[in-house]
């Protein structure tokens, strides 16, 4: 199943809102950020549409359902670029977003990790902070529903376990030391 929806941020210096649409995969939390758009509409979520499912290749037949909410950008045509793979639109009753939690639940991560603590100066700012933040999310953030692995690392591989105490471990800093990932240094 995969979870969509928008969700927006002001600039600090244009002062304009800018909208990002995202995709995740409910069962592994993998998320995908579509794009970043200060006029979203129809014909451009449309083409984020044809995007992810160019992005997904072959693994988009894994995917039955897309949950999303009724906003205007969510067309039918929208709707029919994920029908063409086999996926169908599911929509959420009108202003229940707990039906939507595990795509409101990334905003308010994105939100609280990066988005709250960067002074972002406009689109362009926002896509490459965006981009390094959801490689972060995918390949390094734990996640408690998967027993604090990340999205990307294999489900039947053992979470390793070492004795951290006798380890070098290296950190390496992530926009800007705003975040930081560890590892054993080799």
């Amino acid at each position: 199943m995969l979870a969509c929806d928008f969700f927006h941020f002001d600039c600090a210096v244009t002062l304009r809102r800018v909208y990002v649409l995202f995709v995740i995969e409910v069962g592994t939390r993998h998320v995908h950020v579509l794009g970043v758009t200060a006029h979203p509409d129809g014909a451009w979520a449309t083409q984020q549409a044809r995007n992810l499912l160019m992005d997904l290749g072959e693994r988009a037949a894994r995917f039955r359902f897309l949950i999303r909410d009724r906003a205007g950008e969510f067309t039918e045509a929208f709707d029919a670029v994920l029908a063409s793979a086999g996926i169908e639109a599911v929509k959420i009753p009108p202003r229940s977003p707990r039906a939507n939690a595990y795509a409101e639940r990334w905003v308010r991560t994105v939100r609280a990790e990066v988005t709250d603590r960067i002074l972002i100066i406009g689109p362009r700012h926002l896509v490459p902070i965006l981009d390094r933040y959801a490689v972060h999310y995918n390949q390094h953030r734990p996640h408690r529903a998967r027993s604090l692995r990340p999205p990307d690392r294999d489900e039947t591989a053992p979470a390793a376990v070492t004795d951290l105490t006798a380890a070098r471990i290296r950190r390496r800093r992530i926009l800007g030391g705003l975040i930081s990932e560890y590892e054993r240094a080799a």
